[in-house]
């Protein structure tokens, strides 16, 4: 595989007839080190928002060594690729096989639960255990993130202390985990949840072993500009440490969007220009889920060197499938000439853009290569990169 610069230099070369996901390795370790460094406590990252084998192996060489999996299939494909990590089975609700494959034949010893039901049902797959790392997981408002997690799974923490109890008999270590929402935009959805957190241990009188805050780790994109993560950690684990539980617990979380985010690109061909819509290759159905379904704005540019600058407009697009659907309404801010043949990059795309990927309608061919230049936006360089710890920093979001 060819490497190049840029996405500049890479249409210039090839001028690709099919879409090209743009890997940038140097970010995500990046991020990586980031975390590991910075972050308080154990870092999972959360296989689901990208799953490239590449990716993975990066990740565990920058010391992500645990690794957030929600299906057999996530279990088996890390256990392949990275077989001395640790796998966290952080779906609460599984089938019995799964737990059983999971726990004898690939040393899974976490899972995750909100139900007296799946205690029972991880006894019965592991013929009653006595190494497991329970995770319980309760319910938490999702109001500071952009995309709710919070209707889905989660025990609410009023009937909590049954369930904390009975775990607590049955885990070796006991943990409660959470998830405040993906792209949580304020420190404070994560000191609300562990609030939550002391209520049910608390309610419980239980000793908790393992506080796992989740994901919701943001990024950049167009119109969402987060606090530094470093108010985020620092938030954390003050909230954390003044928690009732032993001075060994364990503080973990679950980035997905914030490790990945930033490791890929796309570039895209214009196959029509419609007034300010713009038929593309690629959409819906494929690397640009998020942008048609949940209206999520990537960063955008135009790749033509030739052209002359020009005022901004708001453009559309539409995938290259025959369904209405294939749509993404932006808007999309690019120069007001762009024409038939021209090339874009679209930015910030490894979070779930190739997870999401399909072959609907006989699309979803796509080729991959390595740049070397940073990405559209960081959280980790520049002035987005702010490691000073400031004691009293909590912010609220943009109103």
């Amino acid at each position: 595989m060819h490497n190049f610069h840029d996405a500049q230099e890479l249409t210039e070369a090839l001028r690709p007839d099919i879409p090209v996901l743009l890997n940038r390795p140097h970010a995500a370790r990046r991020a990586a080190r980031y975390f590991v460094d910075q972050f308080p406590g154990k870092s999972l990252y959360a296989v689901k928002a990208n799953p490239s084998p590449e990716l993975l192996k990066l990740l565990f060489e920058e010391g992500v060594t645990h690794y957030d999996v929600a299906s057999i299939e996530e279990v088996r494909l890390v256990r392949e690729i990275l077989p001395e990590a640790t796998i966290c089975f952080m779906h609460p609700i599984k089938s019995e096989s799964v737990v059983e494959e999971a726990y004898h034949q690939h040393d899974v010893r976490i899972f995750s639960l909100d139900s007296m039901e799946e205690l029972e049902k991880i006894e019965r797959a592991t013929k009653g255990a006595e190494d497991l790392i329970l995770c319980v997981r309760i319910k938490v408002a999702s109001e500071f993130a952009q995309i709710s997690l919070a209707s889905k799974f989660g025990m609410d923490v009023d009937d909590s202390a049954q369930l904390l109890m009975r775990t607590r008999q049955i885990a070796d270590q006991l943990g409660i985990c959470f998830h405040v929402g993906s792209q949580a935009m304020t420190p404070l959805a994560y000191v609300y949840a562990l609030e939550k957190v002391r209520t049910a241990i608390v309610e419980a009188s239980v000793t908790v072993d393992i506080v796992n805050v989740g994901g919701g780790f943001p990024s950049i994109y167009p119109d969402m500009s987060p606090p530094s993560l470093n108010h985020y950690f620092s938030a954390i684990d003050r909230t954390f440490e003044d928690l009732p539980i032993s001075y060994s617990a364990e503080l973990w979380c679950e980035p997905g969007r914030a490790l990945s985010a930033e490791y890929n690109s796309l570039v895209v061909k214009v196959e029509q220009r419609r007034g300010n819509e713009l038929y593309i290759n690629d959409g819906a159905y494929g690397t640009l889920f998020d942008a048609a379904h949940i209206g999520w704005r990537f960063p955008v540019k135009l790749r033509e060197r030739d052209r002359e600058p020009s005022a901004l407009l708001d453009y559309s697009f539409y995938g290259p499938t025959c369904d209405d659907m294939d749509y993404m309404a932006g808007p999309f801010m690019l120069p007001d000439n762009v024409q038939a043949g021209d090339y874009i990059e679209i930015g910030m795309l490894g979070a779930y853009g190739s997870a999401m990927r399909t072959r609907f309608n006989g699309y979803g061919s796509i080729t991959d290569h390595d740049v070397s230049d940073e990405p559209m936006a960081s959280l980790y360089v520049g002035e987005n990169l702010d490691r000073t710890d400031r004691e009293n920093v909590v912010s609220f979001p943009a109103g």
